[in-house]
């Protein structure tokens, strides 16, 4: 029965799989660490919940999209979305964007470079195009999203790329 998803809460992404379902009593793993929850649908879009003897009331509010929800406690309001294969290609598209430090630019799936139109040591700026990758058939540019300083290169035009695989440093 495992399913899993990425769920976006805040700023925080964390992994959720569904592991069993009996009835009322479900099985997750966030992040790895295993939970066993009594919970029943009380009305559409409002929870009960039961967590080691603590019990949770949960109201569920679709945003703007199927994907986003905003979700209400007794005292807290927590912004929630779901990220699929289309929201975490997204993501990864200018890899993780930080305000400081350094910052890997990869591509979401595997594919080939074909061309690098930046080097060591320039200063680009906000939706510069630092490499294109091709991936089935297709070519994307990849764009820092403010201005930035190319610190490493770690492909050439030509190489094949794995996932996830660091291409570009910049900060």
């Amino acid at each position: 029965m495992n399913k899993t998803l990425d769920i976006k809460i805040g700023d925080r992404i964390a992994t959720l799989e569904l592991v069993s379902q009996v009835g009322n009593i479900v099985e997750v793993k966030v992040d790895e660490k295993l939970y066993t929850l009594d919970m029943i649908q009380v009305e559409k879009g409002a929870y009960s919940i039961l967590i080691d003897k603590i019990s949770y009331n949960l109201e569920l509010l679709q945003k703007d999209s199927a994907k986003q929800f905003e979700v209400h406690t007794y005292n807290q309001v927590f912004d929630v979305e779901v990220i699929d294969a289309e929201a975490k290609y997204l993501l990864n598209r200018g890899g993780a964007e930080t305000d400081e430090g350094a910052l890997s630019i990869s591509s979401p799936m595997p594919g080939k470079v074909i061309e690098i139109p930046v080097k060591i040591g320039d200063k680009i700026t906000e939706g510069t195009v630092v490499v294109i990758i091709e991936a089935m058939k297709m070519q994307s540019e990849y764009k820092v999203k403010k201005d930035r300083l190319v610190v490493d290169i770690l492909v050439k035009e030509g190489d094949a790329i794995d996932s996830n695989q660091p291409l570009i440093i910049v900060e």
